[in-house]
């Protein structure tokens, strides 16, 4: 008599693939040399010509129109320098984002409204906005969380200060807010490389990973720098990371391709 266990095969586990798409925008300004800083430095408080200025966000639509989830840094929310044009409403509309939303990080109204924010095809279950930790005031983080069409995912986007002090601050600050239970993703400009990110005790204690070869986004016409990253909680795994040529801002858009377990 054979008095052996059966043997019961493993559960197979469902991935959905998601496409997300970071990108500081620089409020659709194009930038080709370090000296179109200083040229160009009027566009970023008076408004450039109507035409060229809609025919630039137009072109920025049809770059994130196939993305799931777009985290954008360095957009207006309306206001003299963009004409009124709160350019995410706008590249929602122009892409066909069901869900957006955004953070206005400084408001200078009337004359600038920099802000960032996201445009989705998941419907949001939740978005939390968190003001960052900074001695001058004007960072901030979104956590968006989906609901079970996208495996329960948290996303948090955000754009995080130059200065190196501030920037550790605001890392420690975010990554204590990682859910253990729940998969994350950090996303935006973090304006630092992949090993201040590898070394960093509260994004380590998190278990949040970033790419070997995190691929080069700044500046734009000639990159050189990571500064823009996604990293991911244990439980997904990334499929594709790459760059995107663009010529609308001076960092380039950077693209992944993730899995997320499926319940």
């Amino acid at each position: 008599m054979d008095h052996s266990s059966p043997q019961i095969p493993a559960p197979v586990v469902r991935e959905r693939c998601l496409r997300l798409l970071s990108y500081n925008m620089q409020v659709g300004l194009p930038t080709r040399h370090y000296g179109d800083y200083l040229a160009g430095a009027w566009r970023h408080v008076l408004p450039s010509a109507a035409r060229a200025a809609q025919e630039r966000l137009e072109r920025i639509a049809e770059l994130v129109a196939p993305y799931d989830f777009v985290a954008l840094q360095e957009a207006d929310a309306g206001s003299l320098r963009t004409r009124g044009v709160n350019q995410l409403e706008f590249l929602a509309r122009r892409a066909g984002f069901a869900h957006w939303g955004l953070s206005v990080t400084r408001n200078l109204h009337p004359v600038a409204r920099h802000s960032l924010g996201f445009l989705s095809r998941l419907a949001p279950e939740r978005v939390h906005e968190h003001r960052l930790p900074s001695r001058i005031p004007g960072r901030s983080a979104l956590a968006v969380e989906l609901g079970a069409e996208a495996g329960g995912l948290v996303l948090m986007l955000t754009h995080l200060s130059l200065g190196e002090t501030a920037r550790r601050r605001q890392l420690d600050f975010l990554g204590k807010r990682v859910p253990p239970d729940r998969p994350f993703v950090l996303i935006g400009d973090l304006n630092c490389g992949p090993e201040d990110l590898r070394r960093h005790g509260a994004l380590h204690a998190a278990g949040l990973r970033i790419h070997a070869e995190s691929p080069a986004t700044y500046p734009s016409w000639r990159p050189y720098r990571c500064l823009d990253h996604v990293l991911l909680s244990p439980h997904l795994r990334l499929q594709k990371l790459e760059t995107l040529p663009q010529t609308a801002s001076d960092h380039l858009p950077l693209a992944a391709e993730i899995l997320v377990p499926m319940p």
